[in-house]
């Protein structure tokens, strides 16, 4: 098992935000956490990833507790994508890409021949190597977020954990940050992200976490949980959740007029 979280109360200091969560990701498994916003998913991903400190219960990571691991040995297991990053200073793309390779660096050693090899393949594997020379400061929010999610992969982790890749992306980005996520896990990593987009769980997880107030409303298989009344009871609207012929599944909200 990749992770396990156990009887996780998580949040700020004085201020519980989420209690009583545990379940455990293994090799080339896909996780997706559904919830509205304010529901915890931001939190619970960095209490995983121990850039919160945890309330209590216990996260471990290659069955060592996550507030034991440094911060470099914790980026060689672990890449993350935040929801939003903002490019302060004029880095080339390839060069924030770079960035990620820094845990596998000497403590005075700069990135060599094949780090930039796999910073350049990740660029490439998004589709985004024609924005290697352009500084992360002139690019657009949705491809600053693509340029992420490639420092990440270039991190060459074990656990990807991204919080709502897709925010931000036209409709082919999406398909393609979906993609890469299945093909990711096929090739053995273990990935933990958060959506709003139910249909992003059916399309991609291989179980999926129910996150409202804080609390696991349920946890399973995408079919088995992603239904009329569990999104109803999450999000507080109708929705229908309608089968396709391909045998998967995808949601359409029930509009009053």
């Amino acid at each position: 098992m990749i992770l396990e979280v156990n009887q996780l109360a998580f949040g700020f200091a004085g201020r519980i935000v989420g209690r009583d969560v545990s379940f455990s990701l293994g090799g080339a498994e896909v996780m997706c956490v559904l919830g509205p916003n304010g529901g915890g998913k931001t939190t619970l991903l960095r209490t995983v990833l121990g850039l919160l400190p945890l309330h209590s219960g216990s996260v471990l990571l290659d069955k060592v507790a996550v507030q034991d691991l440094s911060r470099r040995d914790m980026a060689r297991r672990a890449g993350y994508v935040p929801q939003e990053h903002a490019g302060y200073f004029a880095f080339s793309v390839l060069e924030w890409v770079l960035m990620g390779r820094v845990a596998h660096l000497g403590a005075f050693s700069v990135p060599g021949a094949k780090d930039r090899v796999i910073a350049e393949r990740a660029l490439e594997s998004l589709g985004i190597a024609t924005l290697a020379a352009r500084p992360v400061t002139e690019i657009s929010g949705g491809e600053r977020q693509l340029a992420l999610l490639a420092r990440a992969l270039a991190q060459e982790p074990r656990l990807l954990v991204l919080d709502e890749p897709t925010a931000g992306l036209d409709f082919g980005n999406q398909v393609r940050v979906l993609q890469h996520i299945s093909a990711l896990a096929s090739a053995g990593m273990s990935i933990l992200f958060s959506s709003h987009d139910p249909d992003h769980a059916f399309l991609t997880a291989h179980r999926a976490l129910l996150l409202g107030g804080g609390r696991a409303m349920a946890l399973g298989a995408p079919a088995e949980v992603i239904r009329a009344d569990t999104l109803e009871r999450l999000y507080g609207v109708s929705v229908q959740v309608l089968p396709l012929q391909n045998g998967g599944h995808t949601c359409l909200p029930t509009l009053r007029r």
